[in-house]
């Protein structure tokens, strides 16, 4: 095995952590200054010190000090508050102002809207910048948008709201891992003027694609065997059904729908074999390495520039580049390499899902399957061949296995059987795909070729629908908390240290990382186990958990069906480590914790002998409020997202004036009864 330099490996953990501590303990920009000043100091010293012959320790420790704080200012300069001509500084909560924005990227749209990033360029006047979310009722346009349009609006930027119920995706988050920290709500109404800007790089690539997208839908293809041609070749996920998106996911195979490094790969390896006869030139094999590294940035900017594709063709590019300069490299320091660039340049991305799962995998492939193929070699070419693809799916699923528990709660049982089927043919999806965006794009596309192309999708969608239906192969509601993914890896990365390499010591850390994992599950069995009473936050119903151990009952107010794998119960009970759960109709009055609940519906009506600690309102009660309060003299109210918001605005200045406290769900979130 080539030689490994540890040192980008080093210099990468400590960039991470920089980044992590400015994540979790930010500084004002006084702090941020003077730190800065520091740095300097410490950057002289490295220098000085680079030029002594025998290197102290303090040369090291400066030198880790400089890579943790490039992490933690570099994290620090792409927030707002460090950002002067940010648009947060020139917002007014309170006031509708002119903003000038400039569409930078079209989005999947929702049921009522359509959805683009775009840039703030100016604030009544004012030159800003900034990303933010924009939404356009999609009843009031009559045209969509394309990036690179300029819009002249009459409208106030509003924060994204967090989640209002404990554990669900907080889509607000999300957003700030990709530097959007505000949004728009409009509609046509609102747009003054619109125009066309100035063209950009990934402007004009985005628009091209919706061009291709456009001629693809002019072809024979079907629209889900279109959908996926799209995705495989083009990045364009947007047409995929969400049952066919699902399916996939369940059989193992989400990462073929998303253009990773094993789209980038296959393309590289078509076009170094498409562009071998130049190496018969003098200098043809860097003007290759060349041509290669352009045309895979181009797809990279044509598939959207996401997080795992970047991370591929950078990798591919530090290889070129070696190879050009004749430099020795190997793939962990290729990969740590990519991994320390992209930090820098954009930290955000180490909070992103796509860029953690494509490293992990990539590593874990890089890092265990010389020692998988290995134990499996055989003499026997064939046998070999599906060899390699086992040991790389399992090395790649060993690496991703704790992070996909702990967000998606799920894993394919078949997921071996998927990727020996799918991977050998992908290749050939691929290069067809290519081709057949080639030809449309000509608007030359034979009726054969795309009825060919139509029945080789089917064949794949149908092989997956029926891995998805296995469902006693996808084991689903997985608990897994970040302590057991930290433990995870600990005993996965010392079991692999020993089985490379066997002696006491590795034995000793890998039963001590062992038992490190144990004690996590004992902990997170303690922590889970506590009893709670819980108000979800859901419009137009009542819903109250109640959670003894590992056992959930949920009283709702109206005869739906099932609801356990539905908004909001599915993830909380994934995170809470619910196994079980049951279904109630709501009572009138419960008690718990020797505390006596009224829940009041729509009636109005309630028992005047018992003492009342607190009034949970729903379906917007018809009664007098301050009477209410004199009667029963609860301690708290409590109005769910079933009630009217004119109704709740009105018993908010009632328990003002009685001075008894009161909480809205719709408002403040779920409410948990201590």
């Amino acid at each position: 095995m080539k030689f490994i330099n540890f040192a980008v490996v080093k210099f990468s953990i400590f960039v991470v952590s920089g980044i992590l501590a400015a994540h979790f303990f930010p500084i004002s920009a006084f702090l941020l200054s003077y730190v800065l000043l520091l740095l300097f100091s410490a950057a002289v010293l490295w220098l000085r010190a680079r030029k002594q012959l025998i290197q102290t320790v303090y040369f090291g420790i400066t030198t880790y000090l400089c890579f943790f704080a490039i992490g933690y200012f570099s994290y620090q300069l792409h927030q707002p508050q460090f950002q002067l001509k940010h648009y947060s500084h020139v917002i007014s909560n309170e006031t509708v102002e002119i903003l000038q924005i400039k569409v930078t990227q079209t989005l999947k749209p929702d049921i009522y809207n359509f959805k683009y990033f775009a840039n703030v360029n100016a604030i009544n006047g004012i030159a800003t910048q900034g990303k933010i979310l924009l939404n356009v009722s999609k009843e009031s346009l009559k045209k969509s948008f394309y990036p690179d349009d300029i819009l002249l609006v009459y409208a106030q930027i509003s924060e994204i709201p967090k989640p209002l119920n404990p554990h669900q995706f907080d889509y607000s988050s999300y957003m700030e891992s990709l530097g959007v920290y505000g949004q728009l709500r409009i509609s046509e109404k609102e747009i003054l003027r619109t125009a066309t800007g100035s063209k950009t790089i990934l402007g004009s690539t985005q628009n091209f694609r919706s061009g291709i997208v456009k001629k693809l839908q002019e072809t024979k293809l079907k629209t889900d065997e279109r959908a996926i041609i799209q995705a495989l070749v083009l990045g364009e996920k947007k047409d995929i059904d969400k049952n066919l998106y699902n399916e996939y996911a369940a059989a193992g195979a989400i990462h073929i729908l998303a253009v990773s490094g094993l789209h980038v790969g296959i393309l590289y390896f078509i076009l170094a074999f498409l562009l071998s006869p130049l190496t018969r030139w003098k200098f043809g094999i860097y003007f290759r390495a060349l041509t290669v590294v352009i045309l895979l940035w181009g797809f990279a900017a044509l598939s959207g520039l996401s997080p795992s594709v970047t991370r591929a063709v950078t990798m591919f590019s530090f290889f070129a580049l070696a190879k050009i300069f004749n430099r020795e490299t190997n793939s962990i320091n290729t990969l740590f390499l990519s991994f320390l660039a992209l930090l820098i340049i954009n930290p955000l991305w180490l909070f992103q899902v796509g860029f953690q799962l494509s490293y992990i995998a990539v590593f874990f492939i890089v890092w265990l399957q010389p020692l998988f193929y290995k134990i499996g070699y055989s003499k026997y070419r064939i046998v070999r061949k599906i060899w390699a693809i086992v040991s790389v799916t399992i090395c790649a699923q060993i690496g991703v296995l704790p992070l996909s528990l702990y967000y998606f709660h799920q894993f394919p049982g078949m997921f071996l059987v998927t990727n020996l089927v799918v991977l050998p043919f992908l290749t050939i999806l691929m290069c067809g795909g290519i081709l057949i965006v080639l030809l449309a794009n000509f608007n030359c596309l034979p009726d054969w070729l795309a009825e060919s192309y139509n029945f080789l999708i089917e064949g794949l969608n149908g092989f997956i629908h029926w891995v998805a239906v296995q469902d006693e192969f996808l084991f689903k509601n997985i608990h897994f908390s970040s302590l057991k993914v930290l433990g995870t890896y600990l005993v996965i990365i010392s079991l692999g240290l020993l089985f490379k390499r066997i002696n006491y010591r590795r034995l000793i850390i890998a039963f001590f990382t062992i038992s490190v994992l144990a004690a996590i599950y004992i902990y997170d069995e303690l922590n889970t186990s506590a009893n709670q009473l819980l108000i979800f936050q859901k419009s137009k119903q009542t819903l109250i958990g109640y959670k003894n151990g590992k056992n959930l009952i949920v009283f709702k107010s109206d005869s739906t069906n099932n609801i356990s794998e539905k908004y909001p119960l599915k993830s909380f009970r994934d995170a809470v480590n619910i196994t079980s759960y049951s279904e109630e109709r709501l009572p009138q009055i419960f008690q718990y914790k020797r505390k006596n609940i009224l829940i009041l519906d729509s009636l109005g009506i309630y028992p005047k002998q018992k003492k009342i600690h607190t009034i949970l309102l729903t379906n917007s009660p018809k009664m007098n409020l301050s009477r209410l309060i004199d009667s029963l003299k609860p301690e708290q109210i409590i109005a769910d997202g079933s009630n009217y918001f004119t109704y709740v605005k009105r018993w908010d200045k009632s328990c003002q004036l009685k001075k008894l406290p009161f909480y809205h769900t719709a408002k403040q979130g779920a409410f948990s009864i201590e």
